[in-house]
């Protein structure tokens, strides 16, 4: 039996029936299923433990210690999906990028992508590359039981954006101006990215994800003529090399809010929504046809119980009409963020939508 539904749906597997993939798929739901961007990371002691002495990209490399902080949330807070401990540089570094990522800095290309000469250097990438991912994935998998794994990349867009800016940026000037200025080598670029991200989303699915994200982290940044004509086909082309294996893709960007739509329409069945506009409005944006994940202010989390429990019951009353709603934040759990107040909302949401 596959790991994961046909595209028809009819191949029952364990996770097929989860709150999480119903609410993906519009069906209904006994309670809204919820997760969290970034719930396995640096709000949990436990994974500030078993990192210490354990660089990033070293971490993503091991299959016992992806499986650990893998399900770290899982047995802690009781959410409906657990997300692959990952990085969305991971797929550029086993193809051979020199890049790290540093401490309090983020993810740092040793050569920027410049040139169409800078384009050898991005090879295929095979299985064999992230043969790890398979080891962990297979292992989370069989821990996991009837509780799906999302797995996840980096959108091509966000990826040009650190390798041509050589790191994280604020105003992504040498991106744009290549955008801008050079169109050609820009599209070349975000192609050959997609197939990139194609390849390493493909290998997670494989080895037994129920659902994909893709982050296209600073999107945000584009005007949506821009994104139209310079990004969507790219984010396209990923979501249609995965379409054949009938696993919810799910697309998700930061300040996002006036690109939804195009979101939408470049091939995603799950649309994430920030915390700047309300669920309602963003189904509006997006249109009939796609779930919704989202949207509470992580920065909720930083006051009271019942603060944050009123906050809650608003994001579940502006998605009270929608086909499909998946609970999360509006972007990522942040570092000093108090793991019983996740545990808690996750108490809050399942009891509140209960059915």
């Amino acid at each position: 039996m596959s790991a994961n539904p046909s595209p028809t749906g009819k191949q029952p597997t364990a996770t097929y029936d989860s709150a999480f993939l119903k609410a993906c798929r519009r069906e209904p739901v006994p309670h809204t299923p919820v997760w969290f961007m970034r719930q396995a990371g640096r709000s949990l002691p436990e994974y500030r433990k078993v990192r210490e002495g354990v660089a990033m990209l070293e971490s993503c490399m091991r299959p016992e210690l992806v499986t650990e902080i893998t399900l770290q949330p899982v047995r802690r807070h009781d959410v409906d999906a657990a997300i692959y401990f990952s990085d969305i540089v991971v797929p550029l570094k086993a193809i051979g990028l020199d890049l790290d990522i540093k401490p309090g800095v983020g993810p740092v290309v040793e050569q920027p992508v410049r040139t169409r000469a800078d384009l050898a250097r991005l090879r295929d990438l095979t299985p064999e590359d992230v043969s790890y991912v398979t080891e962990a994935i297979g292992m989370l998998t069989r821990e996991l039981g009837a509780t799906p794994l999302i797995g996840f990349a980096g959108a091509p867009f966000t990826l040009a954006s650190y390798l041509v800016e050589g790191g994280p940026s604020r105003t992504y000037e040498n991106a744009k101006a290549m955008m801008y200025g050079d169109p050609q080598l820009w599209a070349d670029l975000l192609d050959r990215l997609a197939d990139i991200t194609a390849a390493f989303l493909k290998v997670q699915i494989e080895a037994g994800a129920s659902a994909v994200q893709l982050f296209d982290s600073w999107a945000g940044a584009l005007a949506p003529a821009d994104y139209r004509r310079s990004v969507m086909s790219a984010s396209a082309k990923v979501f249609d090399a995965v379409a054949g294996y009938g696993v919810p893709r799910i697309h998700f960007g930061v300040g996002t809010g006036e690109l939804l739509g195009l979101m939408g329409e470049a091939g995603a069945d799950v649309v994430g929504v920030d915390w700047r506009v309300p669920l309602d409005e963003a189904a509006r944006r997006v249109g009939p046809g796609k779930a919704l994940q989202g949207n509470l202010d992580p920065t909720v989390l930083f006051t009271d119980k019942e603060t944050v429990e009123a906050r809650a019951a608003e994001v579940l009353d502006a998605a009270a009409g929608l086909e499909g709603h998946v609970f999360n934040l509006g972007h990522g759990v942040m570092p000093n963020t108090d793991p019983d107040a996740l545990t808690r909302l996750v108490e809050y949401v399942h009891t509140r939508s209960a059915r």
